[in-house]
């Protein structure tokens, strides 16, 4: 399957989210933790183009 740099970027941010709020709804993960990997999350989020370029570049 091809995705456009727009369509990955909308769902690899789409993802993101989601993986938040599951987190966020979980009663076993703790409030520091959750704190800390939603930063990351959103930091990695920023990085979406670079991500594409590499799966670009290992598609054979």
């Amino acid at each position: 399957m091809d995705l456009s740099k727009e369509e990955f970027d909308f769902r690899f941010k789409e993802t993101l989210e989601l993986i938040i709020t599951q987190m966020a709804e979980n009663p076993d993960v703790q409030v520091d933790k959750f704190y800390h990997m939603t930063y990351f999350l959103e930091n990695l989020a920023f990085f979406s183009p670079v991500i594409f370029d590499l799966l670009q570049k290992t598609k054979p």
